[in-house]
């Protein structure tokens, strides 16, 4: 019999601790259409406590709480600036424009991280033209596709103040947000304060099995639960799903730099392994990118490490992706190590072996 997989494809596969699924046998359930679920009720003032705001919804998943906070902040015909791989742009479907009738303006960045220096250029406010305006700024700290990076708080400043002052709401596509405060090891309160709108995930590395959070003011998390109805996320005795989001919520950021330490110890050991190119400097936080050379195909290496044990995932032709999260151990990151040492080898030695002699 094979022993259990190592999954390093996302954080998004981590599994309720048997603390959460306690509480979720446990939860005290209403119906929370009708405001009275006394789980979710708790849970929404605490994600508003925390994250110094008036109120807060909890949604069924990140996508949702995107989704309505831009349908908040905008109006029909307008564009939404976001970086190039931006979650919105590239894994929602397109509802920025169904739901919310609004164009993404996607602009390219080195590092995928958003600057003012980035944005500014492309704001478009005049009256009366052809372009449509600049309805909305959208941050994703981390950011997911360019290897987990953050945005500091320096940066977000600069961006908060200038939007303030050209009258522009940010969202702030925080789903790894508990990361992005580890790794900067600045508070959750003070590294979100001036976004309009803050969506982070409960899942993922925080380890809830279904759920995000939308915060932002009580007058804007009022309209907030009828957009999320129509979209048909109006849920009833969710309770259930509150009560391991609070324990996610109050209990898990505090680990999360163990499963950065993690990534680091594979990003250094990939390092030095022939025909692999990583950025370390890139690895940040729990995500880790990194390119197989010498004629090695990324979809080929997956394959093989799957038949070995372990999971792993490709986000281009010669790009992998791999994850650290709760549910992966230093010992599973050892031995991940191990047979990526193994397989890479072997798959250059065949090239070696097959390519035509000079």
């Amino acid at each position: 019999m094979m022993a259990e997989l190592i999954d390093l494809r996302s954080d998004t596969v981590t599994r309720p601790t048997p603390e959460m699924r306690a509480a979720m046998a446990a939860a005290e359930v209403g119906d929370d259409v009708y405001g009275e679920d006394p789980t979710v009720n708790l849970l929404e003032k605490r994600a508003a406590e925390i994250f110094g705001r008036e109120d807060a919804l909890f949604v069924p998943t990140g996508t949702m709480g995107n989704q309505v906070a831009i349908r908040l902040l905008t109006k029909p015909g307008q564009e939404v600036i976001c970086e190039s791989r931006s979650h919105i742009l590239d894994w929602e479907m397109a509802t920025t424009a169904v739901f919310s009738g609004c164009l993404v303006r996607a602009v390219e960045t080195k590092r995928g991280i958003l600057t003012w220096s980035d944005i500014e250029p492309v704001i478009y406010q005049k009256r009366g033209e052809f372009r449509a305006a600049t309805g909305l700024i959208e941050i994703e700290n981390t950011a997911n596709l360019t290897g987990g990076r953050c945005t500091s708080l320096a940066v977000t400043r600069e961006i908060l103040e200038n939007a303030s002052e050209r009258k522009l709401p940010v969202h702030l596509d925080g789903a790894r947000i508990f990361n992005a405060s580890t790794a900067l090891g600045v508070d959750i309160k003070t590294l979100t304060r001036g976004y309009d709108t803050v969506m982070f995930c409960l899942s993922k590395g925080l380890c809830a099995p279904v759920g995000s959070m939308l915060v932002g003011s009580a007058e804007l998390m009022e309209q907030a639960r009828i957009y999320r109805k129509a979209l048909g996320g109006g849920m009833r005795q969710v309770g259930v799903l509150a009560a391991a989001g609070l324990i996610a919520l109050e209990q898990m950021p505090a680990r999360l730099g163990e499963d950065h330490a993690n990534a680091r110890l594979i990003a250094e050991a990939l390092s030095h392994i022939e025909c692999v190119e990583i950025d370390l400097d890139g690895v940040e936080t729990n995500i880790i990118l990194f390119k197989v050379t010498c004629g090695l195909r990324a979809e080929e290496l997956v394959t093989r490490m799957k038949a070995r044990g372990v999971l792993i995932s490709t986000v281009g032709p010669n790009t992998i992706r791999v994850v650290t999260h709760h549910d992966v151990s230093r010992g599973d990151c050892l031995k991940a190590i191990e047979v990526l040492t193994e397989e890479v080898g072997s798959m250059a030695a065949e090239v070696i072996r097959e390519a035509p002699a000079s």
